[in-house]
């Protein structure tokens, strides 16, 4: 597929940037090897803030059709930057016809939203807001899902409820996603019961001495993070 030419600037202007040094890196840390959760990704090694500026700079001329080139890029940050610019656009929209557009692009194209950085960036951004005032179900389609990154779309979106003090879908995915074998599951969920807890300790602590002792060590330790150390060790040595 060619390019556009606005695409084209646009990875032209990240490419400048590119760091080999720091392109290697990330490959490390974003576990591209062989059976990895993030096989086969490859980095140019850009800094996330140069990724975000580079996004407000273009956000406002950029189209979907322009999206769909850049978000199907090999390149992370390419694709990293197409949802820095979705995100934008969503959070810019003024009317329900284009905030649908962006949620439907964004669900079409969410093979390509396929590391944890680019699910965080995004989830609760736009599916959030989005999703407030309507049936959830999606959610629970997408936890049912056979692929982490959608499981963790779900998971993340959820981060918006909880800022509004709406705890329901979160602590209702966390007790179908409790026992999942994935540690990029285990930690957003374990995530999400922490960012309840600093806003209703005893709703989270409650679910904990329910569930704790049947979820992931993973899970449970992001879960009591925030606890006071004397919680903690009690939790982890299953004696609550």
């Amino acid at each position: 597929m060619s390019q556009s030419k606005l695409s084209q600037e646009i990875i032209q202007c990240l490419e400048y940037l590119a760091d080999p040094v720091k392109a290697q890196f990330l490959q490390g840390y974003f576990k591209t090897g062989k059976g990895e959760y993030g096989e086969g990704d490859v980095f140019l090694g850009i800094k996330v803030p140069e990724q975000r500026k580079i996004a407000d700079q273009f956000w406002k001329e950029t189209t979907l059709n322009h999206l769909t080139e850049l978000i199907r890029s090999e390149y992370h940050e390419v694709r990293l930057t197409a949802v820095f610019i979705l995100v934008k656009q969503y959070g810019k929209s003024k009317t329900e016809v284009e905030k649908e557009q962006i949620v439907n692009f964004y669900l079409d194209q969410r093979a390509y939203i396929n590391n944890w950085d680019l699910v965080d960036s995004s989830a609760h951004k736009i599916l959030g807001p989005w999703l407030e005032k309507k049936d959830r179900k999606l959610l629970y389609q997408l936890a049912d899902s056979n692929t982490i990154w959608d499981q963790r779309i779900a998971v993340i979106t959820t981060f918006y409820f909880i800022a509004q003090n709406d705890f329901k879908d979160a602590l209702k995915l966390a007790k179908i996603l409790l026992q999942h074998p994935h540690d990029i599951i285990q930690k957003a969920v374990g995530w999400m019961l922490r960012e309840i807890g600093n806003r209703d300790y005893q709703i989270e602590y409650q679910f904990l001495e329910q569930h704790y002792k049947s979820m992931p060590r993973v899970m449970l330790r992001y879960a009591i993070e925030k606890f006071d150390p004397e919680t903690r060790q009690l939790f982890i040595k299953g004696k609550i």
